[in-house]
C-alpha cells in the first residue's frame, strides 16, 4: 500500500512538471509571436524613426513578455527549485532585486499604454477627406481592430465605406482610421492597460505571499506593515484578492475573443495557467514547511529518549 500511494505520489510530480514544461514552451512560443507582431506594427507607427522612449513604446509588448519570462523563472526557483536551505539572504537579496528590475520594465509597460490612451484625447480629424481613396498613395496607414493596411487604390473601398477618418497618432500623422475603429481603438488601449495594472496587482500579492513564507520559516526578517501580520490569515486574504483578479483577467480574454483576438486570448490564458502553477509550488511550500513543523516535537521527543 505504502509503495502505491509513493508512486502515486511521483507520478503527481512528474505529471506537475510535465505540465510545467509545456506552460513554458507554449509561452516562449508566443514570446516570438509578440516580437514578430511588434516589428510588423511598428514599421507603421514607427515608419519616420522616432526616439528612444517611443521605440520601447512601440515594442512594449515584447519587453512586457522578456520581463515576465524573468519574473516567473525567479519565481520558479525561489518557490520550487531551490531547497530552503540554499535560500541565503544574500540569494535572496539578488532575487528580489532582479524581480523589482522586472517590476520597473512593467510599469514601463502601464507607462507606454496610459500613453497611448492619452494621445487619442488629442486625435485630430482628417480635413478635405471624404472617402479613403482620396488618401491612397501617401504616408498614411489605416488601421481597424489592430489589423494594419497600407492604403492603395486597390482596397481603399474594402477597408472603409466611411465618410470622415481620423489621425489617432498627431503630430505624425501616419495612421488613421474612421469612427468605428476609434471606437475599437480606445477600446483595446483601456484593456490593455486594466490588464497590464491587473497583473501587477497579482505579483504584488504573489511577492507578499513569498515574503510571508519566507518569514515563517526564518529566512527572512520582514520588516514594517508585514511583520505585523498573521502568516496563515494573511495568505488566506492574499489568495481572495488573487481570485478576483484573475477573474478580472478572463474578463480581458472574453473582450479578446469577442473582438477577434485569439492569440491575445490564448496568451492570457497560457500565463495564467503559468501562474498558478506558481500559486501551486508557494501553496506546496507552505504544506511542506507545516508538515515540518508539526514533525518537529515528535523528533525531538525520540531523539530525547
Amino acid at each position: 500500500m505504502t509503495s502505491s500511494l509513493q508512486r502515486f505520489r511521483n507520478f503527481d510530480i512528474n505529471l506537475t512538471q510535465a505540465v510545467k514544461l509545456i506552460v513554458y514552451v507554449l509561452l516562449l512560443i508566443n514570446f516570438a509571436f509578440y516580437i514578430v507582431e511588434d516589428w510588423q506594427i511598428a514599421q507603421f507607427t514607427r515608419a519616420n524613426g522616432g526616439t528612444f522612449l517611443q521605440w520601447t513604446s512601440a515594442f512594449a509588448t515584447s519587453i512586457d513578455e522578456l520581463a515576465w519570462f524573468i519574473l516567473l523563472f525567479l519565481f520558479e526557483l525561489e518557490t520550487y527549485v531551490l531547497d530552503d536551505a540554499a535560500l541565503t539572504r544574500r540569494r535572496l537579496i539578488l532575487m528580489r532585486g532582479a524581480r523589482y528590475v522586472c517590476y520597473a520594465f512593467l510599469a514601463h509597460t502601464v507607462y507606454a499604454y496610459s500613453v497611448d490612451i492619452v494621445k487619442l484625447g488629442s486625435v485630430e480629424v482628417v480635413e478635405n477627406v471624404s472617402s479613403l481613396c482620396q488618401m491612397e498613395g501617401g504616408e498614411s496607414s489605416f488601421v481597424f481592430n489592430l489589423d494594419y493596411s497600407e492604403i492603395t487604390i486597390e482596397n481603399c473601398e474594402e477597408l472603409s465605406t466611411a465618410s470622415e477618418f481620423i489621425y489617432i497618432d498627431p503630430p505624425d500623422y501616419l495612421i488613421v482610421t474612421d469612427a468605428d475603429g476609434f471606437v475599437i481603438e480606445t477600446e483595446l488601449r483601456v484593456v490593455d492597460l486594466a490588464e497590464a495594472m491587473t497583473w501587477l496587482l497579482i505579483l504584488f500579492s504573489i511577492e507578499a505571499a513569498v515574503m510571508l513564507q519566507e518569514r515563517s520559516i526564518g529566512i527572512s526578517s520582514s520588516s514594517g506593515f508585514l511583520s505585523s501580520l498573521n502568516t496563515a490569515a494573511s495568505l488566506k486574504l492574499l489568495n481572495r484578492i488573487k481570485v478576483v483578479l484573475y477573474c478580472l483577467l478572463w474578463v480581458a480574454i472574453a473582450y479578446w475573443v469577442f473582438r477577434g483576438h485569439y492569440v491575445y486570448a490564448w496568451d492570457e490564458f497560457v500565463w495564467i495557467a503559468g501562474f498558478v502553477l506558481i500559486e501551486n509550488n508557494i501553496s506546496g511550500w507552505r504544506k511542506e514547511t507545516t508538515e515540518l513543523d508539526s514533525s518537529s516535537p515528535v523528533i525531538r521527543e525520540n531523539n530525547a529518549v
